[in-house]
């Protein structure tokens, strides 16, 4: 008779509590070595430091509705100068009574970079959308048109001009970047000296300088009585300049292509058009995706710079509202909004190349 035998049942060995978990994160990461310590507990101490001075100020002693001689009697921060004054901070001389059509207008932009950043929904249809998208922007911006009384581009201000200047600054910076690559590394030798005279040239010159030249050199040769909105003179030079070091970027993505994938689409009886369109960028433009966003992200910082010229972004209108007496001498709470407001917009951009990255798997 056959008797089974019950194996003997080991008891589960769990790794010791110092190795998982925050625990062992925090000893792998931070306490791994005496140096490690040291400089932990030195940052720690810095926290401890700042953090708490700095909540207290920002939270616990601030003030978020009130005057600006309320303001001044306490230690706190003073909120009040961006609750009482966010409608110019953000929308400038645009008309009063018609400042839900920039809400509206910024609510259909997020929602057409929300709908874009699925790439299920890259299609052909995209570009309608996007197109449909910023005529109803224009038309809602500029009315004139379905009863909307009309707004001159002069009025348009704060975080509509930044949002003007950078979305559109960005759009036509990059094919033109792209072409400007393709030009400087072209065999036909008027169009690669042209494309390198303008990419060494703009890159060589400071945008402040592009700034002026659209503001005060520009208007200087047009004919007497012929004059181009500021809005797009400054515009133009964002794109320009722009374009200069996209260009550059996008020219080391076709460099890191084999010679083979040339030959390959040789094989196939392909032409320049169509190497390039299905073959070529397709991969340059994936290896190029982190260089390119950091040069967006700076391009819609620099953005603010407009502010030299005269042009009210939402830089220009914080500034107008600190010379108010009202509200001299609280600069700080002012651009900490001003600052969180760019952060969310390169934070977002950021986000965007990462998720980008993740799905072409590079």
């Amino acid at each position: 008779m056959e008797v089974l035998v019950q194996p003997a049942t080991t008891e589960e060995v769990k790794p010791p509590v110092t190795s998982v978990g925050v625990i062992g994160w925090i000893r792998a990461n931070l306490f791994n070595s005496p140096l490690n310590s040291i400089i932990t507990l030195l940052v720690l101490f810095c926290l401890y430091l700042v953090v708490p001075p700095f909540i207290k100020w920002a939270f616990v002693d601030c003030l978020w509705s009130s005057t600006g001689q309320e303001c001044k009697a306490t230690d706190g921060a003073c909120w009040s100068v961006v609750t009482k004054n966010l409608r110019f901070m953000l929308f400038g001389f645009y008309p009063w009574d018609q400042q839900w059509r920039p809400v509206v207008s910024i609510g259909i932009l997020i929602g057409l970079f929300y709908y874009t950043r699925d790439r299920r929904h890259w299609k052909k249809r995209l570009g309608y959308i996007w197109v449909a998208g910023i005529v109803i922007m224009g038309v809602l911006m500029h009315g004139g048109i379905l009863g909307l009384p009309e707004v001159e581009t002069t009025q348009w201000s704060g975080i509509c001009l930044t949002l003007l200047l950078s979305l559109f600054g960005l759009t036509a910076a990059y094919p033109l970047g792209v072409i400007l690559a393709l030009g400087r590394r072209s065999r036909m030798p008027a169009i690669k000296s042209l494309s390198v005279v303008y990419i060494e040239l703009i890159r060589g010159v400071p945008l402040i300088s592009m700034l002026f030249m659209s503001s005060v050199m520009f208007p200087l040769f047009l004919p007497e009585g012929v004059t181009v909105d500021k809005i797009l003179r400054a515009q133009v030079a964002i794109i320009m300049f722009t374009a200069a070091y996209i260009a550059e970027v996008v020219r080391g993505g076709l460099q890191g292509i084999t010679r083979g994938q040339y030959e390959a689409a040789e094989s196939l009886g392909l032409d320049y058009y169509l190497t390039m369109r299905l073959i070529i960028l397709p991969q340059a433009l994936k290896i190029v995706i982190p260089p390119s966003v950091g040069i967006l992200i700076s391009a819609f910082k620099d953005t603010s710079l407009v502010v030299i010229i005269g042009l009210f972004d939402l830089m220009k209108t914080t500034q107008v509202t600190l010379a108010n007496p009202e509200w001299m001498g609280f600069s700080t709470e002012a651009f900490l909004f001003i600052a969180i407001l760019y952060f969310m917009g390169c934070f977002s951009m950021t986000n965007f190349s990462r998720d980008l990255e993740r799905q072409l798997g590079t």
